[in-house]
């Protein structure tokens, strides 16, 4: 059986966007490219309804480009369970209420048993400060914590 990975928008979005003049961004860019082609494939890729709805905003023909790169992809809902989970990680947990979108990504992946949980969002998801907080208040919500990484992290050479 395959490894199930949420696909957040952070990486559709660095996945589909031009090439950026920004250095890191651009590196970044690179690393989803390669992941998607090279490891992508290694996985059962999934997203949430949250995603699509993300995917799907701001101009038009950016949106239908985000939107096509994950059509055939499992869409897992948001369920009151993954509602209760997110607003426990952002009354107890370090994910700001303005950012409860972030906190609905992870628990939607924990909710549905998704190992790992992929983004580029470093300042509230990808972020080591953040990781133990995060784990512990979703394990003691009495689920597992997917691993919450970036496309470079999960690379495999």
């Amino acid at each position: 059986m395959q490894d199930r990975v949420y696909i957040e928008t952070s990486v559709v979005s660095y996945l589909t966007s031009r090439l950026s003049t920004d250095m890191i961004v651009a590196a970044h860019q690179r690393f989803t490219h390669k992941w998607w082609e090279e490891r992508g494939p290694r996985f059962e890729m999934l997203i949430s309804e949250l995603v699509y709805r993300e995917a799907a905003a701001g101009d038009p023909e950016a949106a239908r480009v985000r939107v096509e790169a994950v059509a055939e992809f499992k869409m897992l809902m948001i369920s009151e369970e993954a509602v209760s989970l997110a607003e426990l990680l952002t009354v107890r947990g370090p994910i700001p209420s303005e950012h409860g979108a972030d906190a609905l990504h992870i628990a939607i992946a924990a909710v549905n048993g998704v190992d790992y949980l992929l983004t580029w969002n470093c300042k509230h998801l990808a972020n080591a400060a953040h990781r133990s907080r995060i784990q512990s208040l979703v394990e003691g919500a009495s689920y597992i914590c997917p691993i919450i990484c970036t496309p470079e992290e999960l690379m495999e050479d």
